[in-house]
């Protein structure tokens, strides 16, 4: 797998001033958490994370390159995003050390079409995530799995996922991730029901007051890191 690397600069101003100074020169501003809650302020290249981001999950392992002298590995654990501007307005960073267990969850991907679909059948996806333990360089960025030889009537279980070694997986492994279901083309009608009586039109609704043009953000990849224990 590719390391995926960012530099990074360290940073002393605070406050929504020196922020806004810093998206004017094209940076973001970004806090990098250690295992310990402690919080390092530091700035990135808004172009090179951005370009970054649409590569990565929450469990992708990032190179940091601080002032071009400290590597560090970490996690994006929060990403602050504006709506109106379609612009990232603040990166929040998780550092791990290398030989240290952690804990937390990994996308489930399904892949393939079953040849059952074709015979009526209708595929349903189950539990979306694993709840993993592992080194962070053994972390799989997510599971894909592959339901192309699900037969009907069939499903695929968090027991029929194959990770890598030194991986542990604490879901269930009983619950179900990929059902492939058969419905029936052909379902009897059901016997017509007794006319409802009329009922007199609702009066119509005043319209709903127009949206004021305010900032509003939303959270992209809420920390769910934690540590093994």
């Amino acid at each position: 797998m590719e390391q995926k690397m960012i530099n990074a600069r360290v940073r002393t101003e605070t406050g929504k001033g020196a922020a806004r100074r810093l998206r004017n020169e094209g940076r973001l501003p970004a806090v990098m958490y250690d295992g310990a809650g402690k919080a390092s302020l530091v700035d990135i290249d808004e172009k090179e994370f951005t370009k970054l981001f649409h590569s990565i999950t929450e469990s992708t392992l990032i190179d940091v390159k601080l002032d071009s002298k400290k590597n560090i590995n970490v996690f994006v654990k929060d990403v602050q995003y504006d709506i109106l501007s379609d612009r990232i307005r603040h990166v929040d960073f998780y550092e791990v050390a290398s030989g240290k267990m952690l804990r937390t969850n990994i996308r489930i991907k399904l892949t393939g079409s079953p040849d059952g679909i074709r015979m009526g059948g209708v595929l349903e996806a189950g539990i979306t995530e694993l709840d993993v333990e592992c080194l962070p360089k053994d972390l799989p960025e997510r599971v894909i799995l592959d339901v192309s030889k699900l037969e009907l009537n069939h499903s695929l279980h968090v027991r029929d996922i194959k990770l890598p070694a030194g991986v542990k997986i604490h879901t269930d492994g009983e619950l179900a991730v990929a059902t492939l279901k058969y419905t029936k083309n052909e379902v009897p009608e059901a016997a017509p029901a007794a006319a409802a009586p009329q009922q007199q039109p609702l009066p119509l609704l005043p319209p709903l007051p127009q949206r004021s043009n305010t900032r509003r953000t939303r959270r992209i990849f809420p920390g769910s890191l934690r540590g093994a224990g």
